[in-house]
């Protein structure tokens, strides 16, 4: 099982970025998958989920209405869209895949099994 985040970057305030998480060694229609962050002298935080069997969202207050998740269980990805990027968005993003067979959203780190690398999201002027 292998969960591969990319897409990371330098970005100045306002800008977007796409976030990718490919995975393989798994189905990915029977898993949901979440995306995390922590930045430097920070406390992880869930940012984002999207759940297996019905594709519900979930957004952590400080994204809402500026990152948006999707997958494409036919391309193995999971993707994190993040406009009006702030300096406070920036952090090493982490996919992760929750654990089997919870179908709802969560952002509970107990509650997911494997979890990518990592990518750098910075964001500044």
């Amino acid at each position: 099982v292998q969960l591969q985040a990319s897409g990371g970057g330098l970005v100045q305030p306002g800008g977007s970025l796409r976030l990718s998480c490919v995975v393989s060694g798994f189905t990915l229609d029977d898993y949901g998958i979440g995306w995390f962050r922590q930045a430097p002298g920070k406390e992880r935080e869930g940012v984002s989920c999207i759940s297996r069997s019905d594709h519900s969202t979930y957004y952590a207050d400080s994204v809402k209405g500026r990152f948006t998740i999707s997958r494409d269980n036919a391309k193995n990805a999971v993707y994190l869209q993040m406009y009006s990027l702030i300096p406070e968005d920036t952090a090493v993003y982490y996919c992760a895949r929750v654990r089997w067979p919870v179908g709802r959203v969560t952002t509970n780190p107990s509650l997911y099994d494997y979890w990518g690398q990592g990518t750098q999201v910075t964001v500044s002027s």
